[in-house]
């Protein structure tokens, strides 16, 4: 008979790699996983009750190492121009790698699901080396109940041996990490690195896969609802304000960055938050700050003498985190499902400070930047990322998708134009000139600009066509001043913001040409 800590369906016939020559701590308490976060995982404790990890070389997600097999159930489908090939022969010997790393450890079995909608709901189980990494992945998807646990079968395994260090001259690694998906086999093995915020972005490309194909638009967003039932979409790359800007004292949390959108509305992925906590402060952003306390954890954060985080400090890196369960938000809606959305809203952070703060897109426009997906990558959000980097992450999360760009830009286009739904692009990004010459967009005027948006208060007022790309802006918003709206005019000189926002318009047009899909759209 199995043991407590290797319950029957931990048996080997039903887990990738064999646990008996482990010990296992099969869906341990949050308290207990603080403990050892403390006792042997070489972790802190903050003031405010946080656990405190750090993530040693990699601060942050490395793409060049992730990898998906290709195999015939899935090949015929990926998008392989984005997505690194691996042999199943490579992944079988990796698995074999991990099983004799395995022996003698300690690890850590965390049952998880994916999705708040039943319907669309995913059973992940995580084998995971790190006492850190089983809170931080318990806090950040969905907690089955004890009766749920009980009768709990994975339809995917993620096994996270962080510390076990990749050999790319013999193992089939490109460097000393890899995160490898195996559609056939529905497993995901990570090693090398000990960035937590793998194993939620693997879980959130196995959705990028499964739900386009039942018809079911998988984004890369937050979302809130109002008092009056409207849903909110925020779609971004990391550090555009997804979290930020969806945490709202005015609107319910739907949650902060992964979401379905169905036939009945939109779901969570998830069961927390992953915000980014640089600058943090309780002025600011209330709702997330006083969301980190016991049962969160703090990624990559410095802590002073009194143990109270240095939210200020970027000594080890720009993207340190906070992750914490959607419990911590009091102003949230539980189940984490909402209606129809009113309103999308692109965010972009443009270090280059051309794009406007606010501009209502054109269905056609819509399409055009959803397929661009143009921001900055700020830095530490990847490795090797010191400062803002232009770029275009098609669907707002180019690394996540598994499918091409079309499957996912026909399913918003169906969606936006059935709902007939508003779409905003949002600049959270440089105004007055690029990165190192202008400054950061206020937080409390973007927040004014979406309320007013929102709360229909921009559809009276008079738009002008601005000539680079054709955008209409609004030339009044409540609580914002006029010259703000028209990022021409903040510039100390015009003509220099004409020839950057000439040379944009060419980036542009340069990345839309690899697409086939929206072709007619113009920007």
């Amino acid at each position: 008979m199995p043991s407590p800590a290797q319950p029957a369906d931990l048996c080997p016939a039903t887990m990738p790699i064999d646990l008996s020559q482990a010990e296992v701590s099969y869906n341990p308490t949050v308290d207990q996983l603080i403990q050892d976060c403390l006792d042997l995982d070489d972790c802190l404790l903050a003031s405010n009750g946080a656990v405190v990890a750090y993530t040693g070389k990699y601060t942050g997600r490395t793409p060049k190492d992730k990898h998906t097999v290709r195999e015939p159930s899935s090949e015929g489908r990926i998008w392989w121009e984005n997505n690194n090939p691996l042999s199943p022969e490579a992944f079988d010997r990796l698995r074999g790698l991990f099983q004799s790393y395995a022996v003698g450890k300690k690890l850590y079995v965390i049952d998880t699901f994916a999705g708040a909608d039943p319907a669309h709901r995913l059973a992940v189980r995580f084998v995971v080396e790190r006492a850190y990494h089983a809170i931080f992945i318990k806090q950040l998807l969905l907690r089955p109940t004890c009766e749920e646990l009980a009768a709990f079968k994975p339809d995917w395994t993620v096994v996270d041996f962080g510390k076990r260090k990749m050999d790319p001259a013999t193992e089939d690694s490109k460097g000393d990490a890899i995160i490898a998906l195996n559609f056939a086999t529905q497993e995901v093995l990570v090693g090398g690195t000990e960035y937590a915020g793998e194993m939620k972005k693997s879980v959130f490309t196995i959705m990028n896969y499964l739900l386009p194909l039942r018809g079911v638009l998988s984004m890369h967003c937050s979302a809130n609802v109002g008092a009056g039932g409207d849903t909110a979409l925020f779609f971004g790359l990391s550090g555009t304000g997804k979290t930020t800007l969806s945490a709202d004292p005015e609107r319910k949390l739907i949650g902060d960055d992964e979401h379905g959108w169905t036939d009945s509305g939109v779901f969570n992925v998830e069961g927390g938050c992953y915000a980014k906590c640089i600058k943090l402060s309780a002025e600011g952003e209330p709702e997330i700050f006083t969301a980190i306390r016991r049962g969160a954890v703090l990624e990559n954060v410095v802590l002073r003498e009194d143990m109270s985080p240095d939210y200020d400090s970027d000594r080890l890196t720009e993207n340190t985190r906070a992750a914490y369960p959607l419990e911590h938000i009091d102003n949230r809606v539980s189940p984490a499902v909402g209606g129809h959305p009113l309103n999308i809203v692109f965010l972009t952070a443009d270090a280059l400070g051309v794009l406007p703060p606010i501009a209502r897109l054109t269905p056609e426009q819509a399409m055009y930047y959803f397929v661009s997906g143009y921001t900055a990558k700020l830095a530490g959000t990847e490795a090797g990322v010191k400062s803002p980097q232009v770029t275009f992450s098609t669907c707002f999360g180019a690394p996540f998708l598994p499918l091409h760009p079309s499957d996912y830009a026909s399913l918003l286009k169906e969606k936006i134009e059935r709902h007939g739904v508003k779409v905003w692009l949002v600049n959270t990004g440089w105004t007055g000139g690029p990165y190192g010459v202008g400054e950061r967009m206020k937080l409390r005027f973007t927040r004014a600009m979406i309320k007013a948006a929102f709360a229909g208060e921009l559809d009276a007022v008079p738009y002008e066509i601005e000539p680079v790309f054709g955008l209409h802006l609004p030339t009044s918003c409540p609580g914002v001043p006029a010259e703000v709206l028209t990022p021409r005019s903040t510039w100390a000189d015009p003509l220099l913001y004409d020839v950057r926002a000439a040379e944009l318009r060419a980036m542009f047009e340069a990345n839309f040409a690899k697409f086939a899909v929206a072709s007619s759209a113009e920007g």
